[in-house]
């Protein structure tokens, strides 16, 4: 390999924030953080989801805080896309009197 031209590869400590869990693999993430683990003292990378909580490996299924973007613009604008209730109600038969 040539030198000065690859990233650091190491040892760092991942924790994924939602199941509490820590995983020690090599990486070359980049972080300045560092965090102490089985006595020795690691770089620190937070995650927000891994396979300890994702809904796929863990079998759990989550009811995600925030709705889709097409839910957003359907609850927003839903009623300018030219459906119109009265158009899609059927109309009351009306019958006017016969003239005598």
């Amino acid at each position: 390999m040539r030198k000065d031209i690859h990233p650091e590869y190491r040892e760092v400590l991942f924790h994924d924030t939602n199941a509490d869990t820590f995983f020690l693999t090599r990486s070359t993430a980049a972080t300045k953080a560092t965090r102490e683990y089985e006595g020795k003292e690691y770089p620190y990378y937070p995650l927000d989801i891994s396979s300890a909580s994702h809904p796929f490996y863990t079998g759990e299924q989550r009811k995600s805080s925030n709705e889709g973007r097409v839910a957003s613009f359907n609850k927003r604008f839903g009623a300018f896309g030219g459906r119109n209730k009265k158009a899609a109600e059927p109309e009351a038969a009306t019958e006017t009197p016969a003239a005598e």
